[in-house]
């Protein structure tokens, strides 16, 4: 069959929620039987978002082939619980390097190079590149940023003629747009909307479905108005009202038939009728009454509460399965180093000290670490969490503070943490860590063990230093346990202090992996641990909604 294509634009302003939007709808043409990827677009011009930082780009999402990925990766990967590769995120600085590449090859044979058609093909080509190494019968396409930036341009432009080379039988263009309230009237303004479709026209696209985004319900009045003047079917006019549980929106679009409109427009059949029970207990647990369980998640960009959207989500996913809601308690490690927020750490029932780069607030993080293990708090340390949690240890263990990582300090005396030796003498920053999926064994007895249930598991890295074997040792005569090792023995990915109701950290990045109805067993390990402290009821077990 030839494969489907189903395109996301965005108007009137960013961050409007295209994303959210494709990823519900790749929900539901995944609950009808139909293999689905999603592939977001991103106009800027660095090649991946891997050197970014959080502040200006939120979460680097990590794939199994090690891809350094939009945010936006990680909201399809966990609604339609898929697992994607590298050709599933395009950048401009992608495109124009392969294009520079070859015309620096000669493969052009002298001619000029342009916008189009060379990077308009280029663009075609990596889209092209979903369906064959996915198999995937529909693809879902987001173009990053909102109609009318310069940057996104050749985007448009490729997918324009991606329309005509492919057939409007096999391709939806969906157009997600923002009404906005205009306070001194009391009312929605559509004319937003107006010029943004207006402007996707003069680029010789028209959409086919317009997602009307609103904090405030729209009536139908609104929807014949922009049907009337953007020339959409009314019931192509889709509203989506802000709700404050993400996960409802695939049954909102569900009740909106948007998925038998979209089967309509690409004639397609629907292997069989969709089943929304699990998903429907999801939202229906998350919106009932349950006790809360405190975590304070120690950050170094907590101002931005995207950068940790996978560590956040993976808490949610754990508490529900649990039947506890979680009360996330966001404190800055920077805080921490001035003597502010410790209240808060006495306040709760476990700490996350999750991943980051740099030594600002570093202090903090082993601060936290420090209160987790001499309180006997439930401590679950992500990647620079876990190592945060070594130097605390170390620091105890050897009785001194001249006990850090090479990453903040190079003349310390006790380099607990180290570079790795693969990456002795890489100056790069782009994509030269330890990326992507890597197996794990883990030792009998462990936590981890207990919580995986398997010998063998395969996580997600993005990490370029780890545990100093010089000190495993010492370290491990004193109570520290190293429950997962790379396959060889030679790297630690998991480690557990002894004596201590639940004190882990992990090397890897377990919340790239974690699903609404499937929670990490990382993540639900630690917030049993975490209901226990706060003396609460919990479902043992954990109520896992789908296989």
């Amino acid at each position: 069959m030839t494969a489907k294509y189903i395109f996301f634009t965005g108007g009137v302003v960013s961050s409007v929620g295209k994303g959210v939007t494709a990823a519900a709808v790749g929900r539901l043409l995944k609950q009808r039987g139909f293999k689905v990827a999603v592939q977001k677009l991103d106009p800027y011009i660095n090649v991946d978002p891997g050197t970014m930082s959080p502040y200006q780009h939120g979460e680097v999402f990590v794939l199994d082939d090690g891809a350094e990925t939009d945010l936006d990766l990680g909201h399809y990967e966990r609604f339609i619980d898929i697992r994607l590769n590298k050709v599933c995120n395009i950048t401009t600085g992608q495109v124009y390097a392969e294009v520079i590449s070859a015309e620096r090859r000669g493969d052009f044979l002298g001619g000029t190079i342009q916008v189009i058609p060379h990077i308009t093909n280029e663009i075609k080509r990596r889209i092209g590149l979903v369906a064959k190494t996915t198999g995937a019968e529909i693809i879902l396409v987001e173009v990053g940023g909102t109609v009318g930036d310069i940057e996104s341009l050749p985007f448009i432009e490729a997918l324009r003629q991606l329309r005509s080379d492919l057939g409007r039988e096999n391709t939806v263009f969906v157009h997600v747009t923002w009404l906005p309230f205009i306070n001194a009237t009391e009312e929605l303004k559509t004319k937003p909307t107006q010029h943004s479709v207006r402007e996707l026209r003069s680029y010789g696209i028209s959409p086919d479905v317009i997602v009307a985004r609103s904090d405030y319900p729209v009536d139908e009045s609104l929807r014949e108005k922009i049907a009337q003047f953007c020339d959409v079917e009314k019931r192509a006019v889709i509203p989506m009202v802000t709700e404050p549980i993400l996960y409802e929106i695939p049954l909102l679009l569900e009740k909106a038939h948007v998925a038998d409109y979209l089967m309509e427009r690409l004639k397609l059949t629907e292997p069989h009728a969709p089943n929304w029970t699990a998903w429907e207990t999801l939202v229906k647990e998350t919106r009932a009454k349950k006790p809360k369980v405190s975590i304070a998640l120690v950050g170094k960009y907590v101002e931005l509460h995207d950068a940790y959207i996978s560590v956040r989500e993976s808490l949610k996913h754990a508490a529900l399965a649990l039947g506890v809601e979680l009360d996330l308690k966001w404190v800055h490690s920077a805080d921490l180093e001035k003597g502010r927020c410790m209240d808060v750490l006495e306040g709760v029932n476990g700490i996350v000290v999750p991943g980051g780069f740099g030594s600002r607030g570093i202090e903090g993080k082993i601060l936290a670490a420090h209160f987790a293990r001499t309180h006997q708090t439930p401590y679950l340390g992500l990647c620079l969490g876990m190592q945060m949690m070594v130097i605390e240890f170390g620091r105890f263990v050897l009785g001194t503070d001249n006990v850090n990582s090479s990453e903040f300090d190079r003349s310390t005396a006790n380099p607990v943490i180290d570079l790795m030796p693969d990456q002795q003498g890489i100056t790069a920053k782009g994509g030269t860590m330890r990326l992507g999926l890597y197996p794990c064994q883990l030792q009998p007895g462990s936590i981890a063990r207990d919580a995986y249930g398997t010998d063998v598991v395969e996580e997600r890295h993005r990490h370029r230093f780890e545990f100093n074997n010089n000190y495993r040792q010492l370290f491990n005569e004193h109570g520290m346990v190293f429950s997962g090792l790379s396959p060889d023995g030679r790297l630690v990915e998991i480690a557990e202090i002894k004596d201590h109701p639940f004190m882990l950290g992990t090397q890897f990045h377990p919340e790239f992996l974690s699903r609404p109805t499937r929670p990490h067993p990382i993540f639900v390990a630690f917030m049993r641990a975490a209901c226990i402290k706060a003396g609460v009821k919990y479902n043992d077990p954990p109520e896992v909604l789908e296989p």
